[in-house]
This record gives C-alpha cells, structure tokens and sequence, in this order.
C-alpha cells in the first residue's frame, strides 16, 4: 500500500511542507519501536486489569503450616513431620494439589545434574577427580513416610521430581478448606561440598556444624489465574513460587544451640538465659548501635561442648510464603531496635567467632538501614525482625532471615572488597524480604522480578550507607560491557530463569540498570518514585506478573514507556547514539542558489512571501568568509524592520538574539531508542547540557536532527557526558571527534 511522508523544511520563522509517497510492501510487518505492547502482553481482565493493579475478581490461594522438626545434628539429618490446611479461594474446583519437593534436587536420582554440559577437565586437583569420577553421589532427597488426610488415612501421590501431586477423593471447591499431614526426613548436605542454596557448613578446627536451613519441608505449589498450577520443576537456577499463610513451627535441636527463624519466637524465656534475656529487652529499646545478646565469650564456651539435651524453639509467623532456620552452638548474637515511620521492628544478626571483628562492626547495621532505605521508596517493613546470618559462600533469603558470606582472615584482617562484598549481600538479601517475600512475584518464572527490583533498590540503600560505596550493579555503565557482548551470547531479561547463561548480568544488572536509568534520565525522581510506590503497594502480599509492573508503572506516572520495555525487557540490542555532522549556519539577506531554486516550485506559507531571512551553510556554495561573524538583528534591514514594527521597545528587549547556529545531525548505530543528551560546551569554557525525549526518534530509527542557536561560540559537543544511557561506544559521541579511547575499555 502507498503511505504519505510529509518532509519539513525550516528557515527561521517559516515552514515548508513536501508529501512524499513511498510504497510499502504489504509483507513488511510493523517494526516500529514505539508501538504499544498489545502484541507482548495478556490481556487484560477482571483478575488483573489494564492499569496493572489486582482486578475485582483477584483471587489467591492460602497454606497453613503447623510443623515439627527435629535436627540430628551427629549424623547430619533433618526430620519433620506437618499439618497443612490449604484454602481454595479460586472459583473452579481443584482435583488434586501440586506440592514442591525441592530438596529432591539433590537426590541421586534427580535429573537436574542431567541437563548440564560438562567437559573433560585438561587438569583437576585429586579431590576433584576424586569426587567427579570415582566418589558415589551425596544423596539428600525428601524421604516421604506418608501421606495422610485430617482422618489419618493414607492419600494417594505421586512424586515427580521436585513435584509431589496428591490426588483428592472428592474436588476441592471454593472457598473449601482441606487438612493433610506428611511426614519426611533427609540427609542435610554439605553445602560447601555438595552445593546447593542450604544445608551446613563443618568447621574443622572445633568439629561444630553451622546450620542454614531452608528447602527443608514439602511445600505447597502456587495456582493462580496465570500459570493454574504452578508446577515447573525445580532444576536448580529458578528459585521459588509460594503462596501466603500462617506458620506455627517447633524447632528442637541440641540445647547448646542458638537458634533463629522465620517469625516470632514465642518461647523465648525458655530457650535464653536470663542474662540473654534482659540484653534483648535492652535491645528492643535501642535504636543507635547493636547489642550483644550472645556474646563472643559465651558462644566460644558453647562451640567446646556437645550436649546430649535438647531444648524446643517455637516460632509463630503470621502471612509469609516460606519459612527458614538457622542453628549453631557457634552462634554470636547482636540485634538493635529500627525505627520506622509507622512501626518498629528489630535487625538481628548472627555469626560464627570467624566472622568478627567484621560481622560484629558491620552487619546489623547494615540491616537496620537496608530496612530504612526500602521502606523509603516501598512500604514500612511488615515484619517483626529481619535476621542476617554469616555463611560461607552463601547469599539466599527467606521471609525474615537470610544467610550471608564474607569473613575476615584467621587473623582477622580484611580488604575493602571482603568488607563490601559482605555489606553489599547483606543489603541485597535482607531486601529480598520486599521483593519477592512480599511483592510476591514467580521467581521460578521470572527472575528479573525478584533480582532485579531488589538489585536495583540495593543501589539505591548502597549510595546512601556510605559515600562512594563500590556498588556493582545500577549505574549504567557498569553494565555496557554485557550489553556491547556478541549477541549470540545474550537473550533479553524476559527469558525463563532456567534458560539464562549469563544469570548475573542479565538477571540482576540488566534490569537493575534499567530502572535506574527510568528514575534517573526518563521519568526522573518524583514520577518514578511514585509509580514504584504504587506497585510495591498495589501487589504487596500479592502475586505480580510482570505486565503489572509495566502497566503500573505508566499508569500512576502518565509516561508512555512502552518503548522502554520493548527496547529493554524483551530485545537485546543495545544504546549507541553518535554524532554523525555538524554544520555551522550564518543568516543572510540574499537566498542561496539551493534556497532559491526551492521557492521557486514549492508554496511558502508566509502572508509576507518578499521579506524573509536566509540561512547559509558554512563550506557551501554560497558561503562567504565575511559572512563569519556573530548574527545581529540589526544587520539585517527586513528582519530589522519587522521586529521594530511589531514589538515595543520593552518587548524587543526580552527577545531572544542567537548569535550562533548549529545543525546538529545524531545517528543511532545501536537499537535501542534512549534519550539524547548533549552537553554544549562553549568558547568562554561554560556547559549547556539539553535533553531530547526517545520520541524524537519515532519518525526516523537511523538519524535525526536539531539545531542549536547560542549566545557564545560552541567548541565541542559531547554526548551523554555523564554516562546516563548505557552506551556501549562514546567514541562516537563528541564533536569534533576525538581520537580517544573509549571510557568503558
């Protein structure tokens, strides 16, 4: 079909239009960047409408624990047995319920080793050869004892994996409840032999184990309007989909042990000394610096016996989606009270002797002040604790609790990168609590909805703990080099958690970036703040998909940012924008030849067609050196003549008067469409810095085109100068162009 350009001509104070057809092919399909994401988004509806918020019909299911486990901590198993009241709020009957084995991904039998390319090692260490080729396989899967109904009868399942479908007698209709208990145990791993997210830690010297636990119970699945069941096996990189509930827990364990977990201990005169006990009563009235609870002194007299008793530890934890453990006789404990706008709540931290002096100077406030910074910009921390806990070689979270590398040498000396790398995970995992403990989105879908939100929010909590703290990821030029990477090694953040390569980069930094670049360069802070606000509100305690997000976004900010997400959520094209020409123009009271064959055949639109001014391109035909000077409305009789006849003299005054005219021609060698940033910088050494929204690239993917009128001489001309939109070469960002080497080499 034919379609109409129109071309715009402008002189100063005249415009002259061209329509020019062009053919388009009817197979051409619509590659237009800035078209709406009705072909990449569900569609709206009464379970999640249009303006991203929870519809009128949202629905979400609820599961109940009340569990008992026991740690054998001599031969490293974990048993436990549970009671599970699952609640369907869905309209439609369920036949059977979907319930996760995580735990069965370290089994022997489990696949997830499976579906990895492994190579021939040209050299291992005898330990590795050992272990890869010669050793049997740690086995640490669920041992399910049965499966039984609120009667006590056996029910019918089925173990898939890490999926467990138990099949109903009769549906399960909404708003009906069903009771059902199960009864399990297994070997605890070795983390820091076998791998994995939890397990223990053995320390040599003292022969004590050091215990993070999570994973450690059949959980249920999440079912909702979007996926039904979700019941995507667990292979290893897709963390978690949960639904919300209420959990009694009874922890029994060696009762030299100190323990945390999940929600509130509801015991605590039973399991603390009253020494301990009256340091936590202090605790939760100061809120300036940590108190020690167990003391270093009393932890390493712990750390020297193995005691035969056992003490119980009952926790008690209202609308979480999980539940985790730590327990150790090596256990310092410090915590402090946080303040909030609304409420308060305590940080808590607890580590070995090997994580001090570091853990003790550092990590409870740094939870203190995560907690701070998120409700800022979120929701005032819900919870009654948040609890860092020092692991090696671990950063995973939980509702409440987390665990956390970083350590100092034998002598307890530590680099500035030990240091920050452990503030920088304690930041990050205590953060995790906001997303996706509460804006509870499907990690074993989309990862960037967890990862990404809180590595962005991390930036945020990092730049203000500390002056010039080395965050890693947020600013945008930390993350050209993954973006300028071969393309063959790169899938867009809309990529299924399982099928990531580079997890870091395109999980964490990519979207990180993005949003920093949202709040920083597109929407700036007010709008962005806001908008963010309204989602962390809108789908706390909820279940968000990632249309939500976007659409909730654009809706509580009236930015159009479809673009954005287009560009950077679902492609992976990169930010090049480079200076393809500058040209200088002087005016002139005689047309030049191009100007005059121009008028000749096209209608002008002037009522006064015999008086008009004449720009003249420096280098061209018709340019003269005399004409190299700085304009003045007064050498110019006509222009002169019409300005003195149409403003008064107070309003000739206020008039603007250029003396200096530039034609500025961008190109965009890269694919994403961003902003245009230009920095001006003049003779006398003075900036200028102008921004041109993305849409300016809506008529034109390749080039466009602006002109600069200024009061003094422009001497260079430099892009992006604060390194605002990812652009992956500035050796094409400034005029004249400079042979330098690129900033991000």
């Amino acid at each position: 079909m034919n379609r109409i350009i129109t071309l715009l001509f402008v002189l100063p104070g005249f415009i002259f239009s061209q329509e020019v057809p062009t053919t388009k092919a009817a197979s051409e399909k619509n590659t237009d960047k800035f078209k709406q994401m009705y072909d990449l988004m569900a569609t709206p509806n009464m379970y999640r409408t249009a303006s991203g918020a929870p519809g009128p019909e949202y629905y979400q299911q609820q599961a109940d624990y009340k569990m008992d486990i026991e740690l054998d901590d001599k031969n490293t198993k974990l048993y436990g047995q549970e009671t599970i009241t699952y609640t369907n709020n869905a309209k439609e009957s369920l036949d059977y319920l979907w319930v996760q084995l995580d735990q069965n991904q370290n089994s022997r039998k489990s696949l997830s080793p499976l579906v990895e390319n492994r190579k021939t090692d040209p050299a291992m260490g005898v330990q590795g050869f050992s272990r890869k080729y010669l050793e049997e396989d740690f086995d640490g899967g669920f041992i399910i004892e049965y499966v039984k109904d609120a009667l006590g009868k056996p029910m019918k399942y089925i173990v898939n994996q890490t999926m467990m479908r138990i099949e109903l007698v009769t549906p399960l209709k909404h708003k009906e409840k069903i009771s059902f208990s199960i009864k399990w145990w297994y070997n605890i791993n070795n983390y820091t032999i076998d791998g994995g997210r939890s397990g223990y830690e053995h320390f040599e010297k003292d022969g004590n184990n050091l215990y993070v636990l999570a994973q450690f119970f059949p959980r249920m699945a999440v079912y909702n309007d979007v996926e039904g069941w979700q019941n995507m096996q667990f292979w290893g990189s897709g963390e978690f989909a949960l639904p919300f509930g209420n959990y009694e827990v009874n922890i029994t364990v060696p009762a030299d042990h100190i323990l945390e977990a999940t929600g509130s201990l509801i015991n605590r005169g039973e399991v603390f000394t009253p020494a301990q006990l009256a340091r936590y009563a202090l605790a939760e009235k100061t809120f300036d610096k940590p108190i020690m609870i167990v003391t270093q002194a009393e932890a390493e007299a712990a750390e020297k016996g193995f005691s035969d008793k056992k003490k119980t530890w009952k926790f008690k934890a209202e609308n979480v989606r999980d539940f985790g453990i730590s327990t150790s006789r090596k256990f310092i404990y410090d915590a402090m009270a946080v303040q909030l706008d609304s409420r308060t709540t305590m940080a808590i931290s607890l580590y070995p002797k090997e994580g001090n002096p570091l853990w003790e100077e550092y990590s409870t406030r740094m939870v203190a002040h995560t907690l701070k910074s998120y409700s800022k910009y979120t929701f005032d921390y819900p919870y009654p604790k948040a609890i860092s806990i020092n692991a090696r070689d671990q950063g995973m979270e939980y509702p409440m609790i987390c665990w956390n590398f970083g350590r100092p040498d034998e002598t307890g000396k530590y680099s500035d990168q030990t240091k920050y790398g452990m503030l920088g995970v304690i930041c990050h995992e205590v953060g995790h609590n906001f997303f996706p403990m509460i804006v509870n989105s499907d990690e074993r879908q989309w990862t960037w909805m967890d990862e990404g939100l809180n590595s962005f929010m991390e930036y945020l909590a990092e730049s203000t703990f500390e002056l010039n703290f080395p965050t890693r990821r947020g600013p945008a030029k930390n993350i050209v080099p993954y973006m300028s990477g071969d393309q063959k090694g790169l899938e867009p953040i809309m990529t299924n958690s399982e099928s990531i390569r580079q997890f870091g980069n395109n999980a964490y930094g990519k979207p990180a970036t993005a949003l920093n670049i949202l709040r920083e360069t597109i929407m700036g802070h007010e709008l962005f703040d806001y908008a963010f606000k309204t989602y962390s509100n809108r789908w706390k305690f909820k279940h968000p998909t990632p249309e939500d997000f976007f659409r909730t976004m654009e809706d509580a900010s009236a930015v159009d940012l479809d673009w954005f997400w287009r560009g950077w959520f679902y492609t992976t094209d990169a930010t090049d924008i480079g200076i393809k020409e500058v040209k200088k123009y002087f005016v002139s009271n005689e047309p030049s030849k191009e100007v005059a064959e121009f008028l000749k055949t096209r209608r002008r639109r002037d009522s006064n067609p015999g008086k008009m001014v004449y720009m003249i391109a420096d280098g061209s035909e018709d340019y003269k050196p005399e004409m190299n000077k700085p304009f003045k409305i007064s050498d110019y009789k006509d222009l002169d003549e019409y300005v003195t006849a149409n403003f008064t003299p107070e309003e000739r005054a206020k008039l603007n008067e250029p003396k200096y005219f530039y034609q500025v021609t961008f190109d965009k060698p890269g694919g994403l469409v961003m902003p245009i940033i230009v920095e001006l910088i003049y003779e006398d050494g003075t900036t200028e810095t102008q921004k041109f929204p993305a849409q300016i690239w809506r008529m034109n993917d390749k080039e466009v085109t602006r002109t600069f009128a200024t009061q003094k001489a422009i001497v260079k001309i430099q892009l992006d100068p604060k390194l605002e939109t990812a652009d992956i070469d500035t050796t094409n960002n400034t005029w004249p162009k400079e042979e330098v080497k690129s900033k991000f080499d």
